[in-house]
């Protein structure tokens, strides 16, 4: 399979799970979508894993072969965290009703300011350092090659506020939180998906 495919697949998975990620987020204003968030949360990491592997194996300067190494860390980082995370949340959380309240307030990511939330929040910040510094990979040359190495340098910005934030009593954990929280995630995910999008659209019109 060749970077060009990678990408693409990489790309569109990511698309249409930050998609189905942001429906997940509106309906779940009026009912509980948790388990579906979380499910669609693990295949944005799956599909980010493989954009980032693309943009990196297509470089072909090896002026940036740090950048694209601190990419990668950064995104196995993310994907780690997100899959800790998640998966806990759709197995463990999900499966077992009666968890005593202590576990739940530390493993359940629906916890505002649980340490799996927290992890969350750490996991998205190295998804924006792996966007950062795959920025600078991106052939600007190639077909939407300039809006998506800028696009994903600014998502970059993300890193210190999620780095930062589980630092401090910023969340109670009560409803307002949650509506906070939601209207936070659809502001990135109004950001991310065009990002998604431009990088589907660089790989499939990428010469091989």
């Amino acid at each position: 399979m060749t970077n060009r495919a990678v990408g693409i697949i990489g790309s569109a998975v990511c698309s249409v799970s930050v998609l189905c990620f942001a429906v997940s987020m509106i309906v779940g204003i009026f009912v509980n979508t948790l388990f579906l968030s979380c499910f669609a949360s693990m295949f944005i990491a799956l599909g980010f894993m493989l954009f980032m592997c693309a943009v990196s194996g297509s470089n072909k300067d090896n002026e940036k072969r740090a950048c694209g190494n601190v990419s990668l860390v950064c995104a196995a980082i993310y994907v780690t965290l997100i899959f800790l995370v998640y998966f806990a949340e759709c197995t463990t959380v999900n499966l077992s009703p009666r968890l005593d309240e202590k576990i739940l307030s530390i493993i359940d990511y629906g916890h505002t300011g649980s340490l799996f939330f927290n992890y969350d929040l750490l996991g998205y910040g190295f998804m924006a350092l792996s966007t950062f510094f795959a920025g600078f990979l991106v052939n600007k040359t190639e077909k939407h090659g300039k809006t998506l190495s800028l696009m994903l340098k600014i998502h970059g910005i993300f890193f210190p506020s999620c780095f930062l934030v589980p630092m401090f009593p910023l969340f109670n954990g009560g409803d307002g939180d949650t509506l906070t929280g939601t209207v936070l995630l659809l502001v990135w995910c109004a950001y991310f998906l065009p990002v998604c999008c431009l990088g589907f659209g660089y790989f499939r019109n990428k010469k091989s």
